[in-house]
Formats: C-alpha cells, structure tokens, sequence
C-alpha cells in the first residue's frame, strides 16, 4: 500500500510541535504519577501526532476525504468535467458581451 502525503506544510510542523509538546507534558505528568494510565495513553497520542507530521499523512484525514467523495457519488453531484483544450476559448468564454460602441465610449471616458 503506498501513501501519499495528504497533509501541507504548515499541518505538518503544527502536529510536530504540538506532539512534542504532549509528549513532553504527559511524560513530566506521569514521572510524578506513574499509577497514572492516562497520562499513558496521551504520550501515545502525541507520539501519533509527531509521527503523522514526520510522514505527513494522517489517516483519519484519508477516511474523511473518501467519505466525503462517497457522499457527492451518492447524492449524485459527481462532476465529469473535462479541462478545455484551448486558453482562448476560455479567455472569450470568460469575457462579457459588450457592444462594440460602449467598449469605445468606455476607453474615451477612461483616458
């Protein structure tokens, strides 16, 4: 199974930082209270935490992206759009209609 990174940058370096944080705290909080298993189970989390933003890929991340792409094929918002083959057709598509004499009347008033 190949993974690819599904999470930037920035979420990246935000989960490294606050999963060293945890790791830290929790590992502080359980040298005074090792009978504590929650403290425990949060240095695992925070581990967790480091190692998705080393690898850059978060699992939970994956699941919603694919639920959300099942959710548009159920709903029948598929999108079968097709890049257009030409720039120019987009540049005229994207141009409004305006009549020949405005446009002039538009470049007197503007200079």
């Amino acid at each position: 199974m190949k993974t690819s990174p599904n999470i930037g940058i920035i979420n990246a370096l935000i989960r490294i930082t606050c999963g060293l944080t945890m790791v830290a705290f929790f590992t502080a909080k359980l040298s005074r209270k090792p009978w504590c298993n929650s403290y425990l189970i949060m240095i695992i989390i925070g581990a967790m935490k480091v190692a998705e933003g080393i690898v850059r890929y978060c699992p939970v991340t994956e699941l919603f992206q694919k639920g959300q792409g099942m959710m548009g094929q159920a709903n029948g918002q598929q999108q079968n759009v097709q890049p257009s083959q030409n720039k120019q057709e987009n540049k005229k598509q994207d141009q409004p209609n305006i009549p020949p004499e405005l446009a002039d009347s538009l470049k007197n008033a503007l200079e």
